[in-house]
């Protein structure tokens, strides 16, 4: 279990969530909660209890729109964090992160930056099967080298386990395969296919635009956030019987390496 005070870091991160939400309202943005966020609104009308983190996501036209105008639209201390405008970024997908906060999730994986809340892009997906398959299978290649290069190599010593992570980094770029990952997810137009789908759960996640629909509200904690419309259809494909509350092993927290609630990331030193 987690060391830190966990109510203290929802709280927290539910004021990035408030913010993420005026903007969206301001600027006639779409986004829905998402993942666990979307189980905590329907099940806990807030956090699930042991969650530390939120998530989101967005249609791709509005995603690319946050991302163009974040430093302008999003009130300090917030910033979007992202591959198109951080050079070391390691993820295929955003974040919007509490600058007066220092975080570092895994040593393994040492990005420094502050607390967040995840933003998930969401695009479309190929009708036909076989098609759907190698389009996936492209993307969990170069979500995998991207991982490969951002980690560690000697996470598990100098032998072979190190090999792979080596060869990558003669093999690839950082900023190669972030545009890799972004060409390949700007393929199938959000707008034009029927099917969409965030990504992160592979070709299983691929659903019909109409079970996100128009995002509508929901409670959470103290406010109102937008969340997926036929969130049954969402939830049950996702985690089948999202209602019965796991079994304690199974209840999931990061675990962060590094938390400090009260300094900025950038006054960090090692």
């Amino acid at each position: 279990m987690a060391e830190y005070n966990i109510r203290e870091l929802q709280l927290r991160i539910l004021e990035t969530l408030k913010a993420v939400d005026n903007v969206c309202r301001e600027h006639n943005l779409r986004y829905y909660i998402w993942a666990g966020t979307m189980i905590g609104a329907v099940r806990h009308k807030g956090f699930i209890p042991w969650d530390d983190d939120l998530d989101i996501a967005m249609p791709r036209p509005d995603y690319d729109r946050l991302i163009e105008h974040a430093a302008e639209w999003l009130p300090k201390p917030y910033e979007m964090v992202c591959a198109e405008n951080d050079g070391v970024y390691p993820l295929p997908f955003a974040k919007i992160q509490d600058a007066d906060t220092t975080l570092i999730e895994r040593m393994h994986l040492k990005y420094l930056g502050g607390i967040y809340l995840d933003v998930f892009p969401i695009d479309g997906v190929p009708e036909g099967a076989v098609a759907r398959k190698l389009h996936f299978a492209r993307y969990e290649y170069y979500k995998r080298v991207l991982y490969l290069l951002f980690r560690d190599p000697y996470k598990h010593g100098h032998g072979p386990s190190s090999w792979v992570p080596l060869l990558c980094r003669r093999m690839y770029t950082l900023a190669g395969v972030q545009q890799r990952i972004s060409r390949l997810l700007h393929r199938y137009s959000y707008d034009k296919c029927r099917l969409v789908a965030d990504y992160d759960d592979g070709s299983k996640g691929a659903m019909d635009k109409k079970i996100l629909g128009t995002p509508v509200p929901y409670t959470f904690e103290d406010t109102k956030v937008m969340g997926v419309s036929d969130y049954d259809t969402y939830l049950s494909n996702k985690y089948g019987d999202y209602m019965t509350i796991p079994k304690h092993s199974a209840q999931r927290q990061h675990n962060f390496h590094y938390l400090d609630l009260n300094h900025p990331y950038r006054e960090f030193k090692q």
